[in-house]
């Protein structure tokens, strides 16, 4: 059975916080676009725990009931996307994710932010 958005958001973050993922950021996506409801932003400490930390999480996702879970931006790892259709992960080099900025693009636009870590 395929987990619905809260499930898949608990098992993301989850994962995110085991494999100890740097300012986890959830932003909450319901209402204001339709590519998903929330949007996970994390950073790893270098481009092989960027990779691990997507690996594992993939490894999850697929253990739950979503095996075909869209990722793209390996084998550099340093931004892999992560989309699970109702949450989408992006795991960043910090350099690369301040570059990027995703969160202020996406918060500032309205949409609600909160931290997880």
């Amino acid at each position: 059975m395929r987990p619905n958005a809260e499930e898949t958001l608990r098992i993301v973050l989850a994962r995110l916080d085991d494999m100890k993922a740097e300012d986890v950021v959830t932003i909450d996506l319901r209402g204001k676009t339709s590519i998903g409801d929330a949007m996970i932003v994390a950073s790893g400490r270098s481009n092989r725990h960027v990779s691990a930390v997507a690996d594992h999480l993939v490894k999850d996702l697929d253990d739950a009931g979503l095996p075909r879970v869209r990722v793209e931006g390996t084998p550099h790892c340093d931004w892999v996307l992560i989309d699970a259709g109702d949450v989408i992960v992006h795991i960043f080099r910090p350099e690369v994710r301040t570059f990027y900025n995703l969160e202020k693009m996406w918060a500032g636009g309205g949409a609600g932010r909160r931290r997880t870590s």
